[in-house]
């Protein structure tokens, strides 16, 4: 695997989708649907998929179902990477456990499980979060693909995961500078041995803000002196065409209106590959909608 994206270019189609654990906009929890509703989007190279379960009976009428194993087997030639923001016993000796899943028909070398900060403020509920990174080998080199989802009710705790998602970029960048990472002489099997984690990366999922909200302007705004921000995708592509809705449609019970909240960001080296980005909005098998990324 390369360290950098390299000069020829390479087609790659990417999916992002709060799944809401397979309900729908009617309310109804059909898992089938939702991987139905894939299929018909289109042939994907990475599924990048926010608010899968494992357990959680309550969620299932009553029945445990491990949603990594049903999406995995309704992908056969995927390799599939869970992260779980929550992480807690099922009652019954097993646990529950409910985060971000990306499944990749393209090679994965690092992957890495980043919990997000969760400061508390008091009569604010949250949930722990989590960023799933996955390293993945394309023609053109290695890239980094983070499937993240943001706290929805604390803008503190949004602002201090975006601060986060910052730190992770920030660190790549300068460890790509570095011209790599060092350590020891090992054989490849050992687990001190030396993995690609390039500085081309895009971080999707629902981040639980709208365009022109203080969190979207934090999140790209230069990250220092020496590392430049995340870049829209939607706004390298369309400029200041509004970006489409991502929530709020099809008569879901949430929210009472329409907007965007879901998206895709660059790394500043892939903003010219970035072809299309597209949002299906006529899909009701979740109350989100799926946004699909092309890169050339």
């Amino acid at each position: 695997m390369g360290s950098v994206i390299m000069e020829n270019r390479f087609s790659m189609k990417l999916l992002s989708w709060n799944i809401q654990w397979g309900r729908g906009a009617d309310g109804v929890v059909d898992l089938q649907r939702t991987i139905a509703a894939i299929h018909t989007l289109g042939d994907f190279d990475v599924l990048c998929l926010q608010e899968v379960s494992i357990g959680f009976a309550g969620l299932h009428d009553g029945r445990p179902v491990d949603e990594v194993a049903v999406l995995a087997a309704a992908f056969p030639g995927y390799s599939t990477h869970f992260a779980a923001g929550v992480d807690v016993p099922d009652g019954a000796g097993g646990r529950s456990c409910f985060g971000n899943l990306t499944l990749s028909r393209l090679p994965v070398g690092q992957v890495f499980r980043h919990s997000l900060p969760r400061p508390p403020e008091e009569g604010v509920p949250s949930m722990p979060r989590v960023c799933l990174e996955t390293v993945v080998e394309t023609p053109s080199g290695a890239l980094r693909v983070l499937n993240t989802h943001l706290e929805y009710y604390s803008r503190v705790q949004r602002m201090t995961q975006i601060a986060a998602l910052h730190t992770l970029q920030c660190d790549a960048v300068r460890l790509a500078n570095m011209g790599g990472q060092t350590g020891r002489d090992c054989a490849p099997d050992s687990p001190f041995a030396v993995w690609p984690r390039p500085a081309s990366a895009l971080v999707c999922g629902d981040f639980n803000c709208e365009p022109g909200s203080p969190e979207f302007y934090r999140m790209t705004a230069p990250i220092s002196a020496d590392v430049s921000g995340w870049e829209d995708a939607w706004r390298a592509c369309y400029g200041d065409i509004p970006h489409l809705n991502t929530v709020g449609l099809n008569g879901a019970e949430w929210p009472d209106r329409a907007y965007c909240c879901d998206f895709f960001f660059v790394s500043a080296d892939l903003v010219d590959r970035v072809e299309a980005v597209a949002v299906d909005q006529a899909t009701a098998a979740s109350d989100h909608q799926p946004v699909v990324l092309t890169l050339q």
